[in-house]
């Protein structure tokens, strides 16, 4: 996937295993994003990208997961938005 120039992907740190699913707030200059999947064999990934794209209004498959697939602080992007549109998408 390539995003628009310049664009590096938002930071997010993923706490798995949440009673309640959302994104909000930021931890470390991270945004946190709360899944009720557990990280096994990546579900907790998928879980991810679909919280991502409903909040930013896109499909999950525009959704990629830069770095960070096998630990809880991840570098995402979505296709053809910019690093603060999806800022705005996730913290508005």
């Amino acid at each position: 996937m390539s995003g628009p120039p310049g664009s590096v992907g938002v930071e997010v740190k993923v706490r798995t295993g949440s009673s309640r699913e959302g994104i909000g707030g930021e931890h470390d200059g991270a945004i946190v994003v709360r899944v009720a999947a557990r990280p096994v064999e990546g579900q907790a990934n998928k879980a991810v990208r679909k919280l991502i794209a409903k909040k930013a209004g896109v499909p999950a498959s525009k959704v990629e997961i830069l770095r960070g697939e096998k630990t809880n602080r991840k570098l995402v992007a979505v296709e053809g938005m910019s690093r603060q549109a999806l800022r705005t998408a996730l913290l508005g």
